[in-house]
């Protein structure tokens, strides 16, 4: 997608309309489907044409139709101020929807943890387990205590590179989307034996993105941001981030609200930040706490988030993964 296929987040303008924002624009937002009993009439905003071939819509806004593309093209400009904004009024309403809630442990069916530290990606069976699940002992089948397996399919764990590797190229060909985003990692830091590469992790990351992976997103977002491996560009920056956003990426959320509260948008950032910290985003809520204490926030917006939280907090925990906590940092959930 080219640079000016990127939707802009756009604000009203609150000025009064021109006479020329006064014309057939504004009377077919009102009459464009004429409703005679059950019969719905079709009327093209530029020349008042009824009938049912009126069905050429405007493709972003989708608020008009025209007889013909020859209209469509002559009411352009008399509909660009309007279509503009109910563009940004979609777009805002699909980026301000709180996304679904993450997936839960196959194990303890409990809700995994945000933090990287409370959950661990198994290549052999592509499964994601809470750190609780991956402290606790792992028995066979005589009921002795085995090291090194899988908390999920008792598979013995790789011990080199090369066969750590070689697994995530089979779960990459199987189209494992996590499999595939770590490998960009790998190849974005040159670990686990592979060479620094970030035009192949670019490429791994747009793979993995476009089969879900919402991680993948934000770091292409990151790259842009940072111009690591690509040149910088603020605007891709905001389009990957708002993708992986949307997506339910709270990393992604709150380097937008970083984005909008640099740019003077404050009432834009603490909607990303009461977003994010549904979902368990501990710097979104400390954002909303500095924003309470200098008076962009209100009471009841620092009151709700910190609510938020908890709910959150009460969802994750369990005493099996604050035992795996307490006995290891690596395995800290929030």
């Amino acid at each position: 997608m080219s640079t000016s296929d990127i939707c802009k987040i756009c604000k009203d303008s609150e000025s009064t309309k021109s006479n020329d924002d006064n014309d057939a624009c504004d009377v077919t937002d009102v009459l464009q489907n004429l409703s005679t009993g059950d019969e719905v009439v079709s009327i093209c905003a530029n020349c008042g044409k009824e009938g049912d071939d009126v069905n050429n819509i405007c493709n972003r806004c989708k608020l008009v139709k025209y007889c013909n593309a020859a209209c469509k093209k002559k009411h352009r400009s008399k509909h660009k101020k309007q279509c503009e904004r109910r563009v940004a009024e979609l777009h805002d309403e699909k980026l301000f929807k709180q996304p679904p809630p993450k997936e839960d442990c196959p194990i303890c069916f409990l809700l995994l943890p945000l933090m990287e530290s409370g959950w661990r990606y198994y290549v052999c069976c592509g499964k994601v387990i809470c750190g609780g699940c991956c402290y606790a002992p792992v028995y066979d089948n005589q009921g002795n205590i085995v090291e090194k397996k899988c908390s999920f399919c008792r598979t013995l764990l790789p011990t080199t590179d090369e066969e750590l590797i070689s697994r995530y190229k089979k779960r990459m060909k199987a189209g494992d989307p996590i499999a595939i985003y770590n490998l960009g990692i790998y190849y974005r830091n040159g670990m686990h034996g592979l060479p620094q590469d970030y035009t192949k992790a670019l490429e791994l990351l747009h793979r993995a993105a476009e089969l879900g992976c919402t991680e993948a997103y934000c770091n292409i977002g990151i790259a842009y941001d940072n111009g690591k491996g690509v040149e910088i560009d603020a605007t891709k920056a905001r389009y990957y981030f708002e993708l992986a956003a949307m997506m339910g990426n709270e990393t992604a959320r709150y380097n937008l609200g970083i984005m909008e509260k640099n740019a003077g948008n404050f009432d834009r950032a603490l909607r990303h930040y009461m977003i994010a910290v549904r979902s368990g985003d501990d710097g979104s809520l400390n954002q909303i706490q500095k924003y309470y204490s200098v008076g962009l926030a209100t009471k009841d917006d620092y009151t709700k988030a910190l609510q938020s939280y908890q709910a959150y907090l009460g969802e994750i925990k369990s005493a099996q993964r604050d035992e795996a906590a307490a006995d290891d940092e690596d395995y800290r959930y929030y």
